[in-house]
């Protein structure tokens, strides 16, 4: 079974990421959605109006994504954040985020390999995408390693007004953004301190790549703007009136997506922040004794 799995799932990832290029070649040729109308009628944020925002409970279930947290949080998927559908996954983020079909199809067929569940059948709770090493990963940008908080749901506030503080551009409305040079300066940092100060510290390359790629959709998803990014991980709220910046009719494909996220993480510099590295490590240290 496990070497028919295993050929099974070469072939549908094979499979979703031609149906990918496929989606990004029509992308070029169709016509963008309009402002206002990026999210579909019937579905919930359709002309901006999203459901009520309602924190999470004593006994909901959250993860370190703040984009799912936020979904939970306005009703999108269970607002108990617990037995999810893989299914009703792929829709919803399809629809509040506008990720390419071919994306949202991949996403939770993943999530399910790594928790060994079936897709069609079986749910999920939010907590459970925090299987360290899985698709959570050391040297992130809103939480601390697991090693130093095991809760993955908890955001690190300092980590994030430092991220919203780095931004250095400006939209054609004026807004504060982050560009790509500020997420990879940040990450840079965040892989330097984090090696210094967890001695359990591990991140492959798949998950770098993987960190990048989740920074990433601040700038795409969200067109970086610093405003609209507080709401969302920081309160893990969408803010009213808010549609996702990516207007392609098939939404964002991974081919189109990858080339952010190689800028991203080809511009990561961990060396830089080595002297920031020591330091932490010193705190670290004298705050152990």
């Amino acid at each position: 079974m496990g070497v028919f799995s295993n050929v099974s799932n070469f072939f549908f990832d094979a499979g979703v990421m031609s149906w990918d290029v496929l989606l990004t070649l029509s992308n070029l040729v169709r016509r963008k959605r309009r402002i206002g109308h990026v999210t579909p009628e019937g579905h919930p944020g359709y002309g901006g109006h999203w459901p009520e925002f309602k924190p999470a409970q004593e006994g909901d279930s959250r993860c370190s994504c703040p984009a799912l947290n936020a979904m939970a949080n306005h009703g999108i998927i269970p607002r108990s954040g617990r037995n999810i559908s893989f299914v009703e996954l792929n829709h919803q983020i399809r629809t509040t985020y506008n990720f390419g079909p071919s994306f949202c199809s991949y996403v939770p067929h993943f999530a399910a390999r790594m928790l060994k569940k079936s897709y069609s059948n079986d749910t999920f709770d939010l907590e459970e995408l925090d299987l360290h090493n899985g698709i959570e990963h050391d040297a992130s940008l809103f939480r601390l390693d697991t090693a130093l908080e095991p809760n993955q749901s908890t955001k690190h506030i300092p980590f994030i007004e430092e991220l919203l503080a780095a931004n250095t551009g400006k939209d054609q409305y004026g807004n504060e953004v982050l560009t790509t040079k500020d997420l990879s300066s940040i990450l840079g940092k965040r892989r330097a301190v984090a090696r210094a100060t967890n001695n359990e510290f591990s991140l492959s390359f798949f998950h770098k790549v993987f960190g990048s790629a989740n920074s990433s959709t601040l700038l795409t998803i969200f067109g970086g703007r610093v405003e609209d990014l507080r709401s969302i991980v920081l309160h893990e709220r969408i803010p009213e009136g808010w549609e996702s910046r990516v207007r392609e009719p098939y939404g964002l494909t991974f081919t189109h997506f990858n080339k952010t996220v190689l800028a991203v993480e080809f511009g990561v510099r961990e060396r830089d922040w080595a002297e920031a590295a020591q330091e932490a490590a010193a705190r670290h240290r004298t705050a152990s004794v």
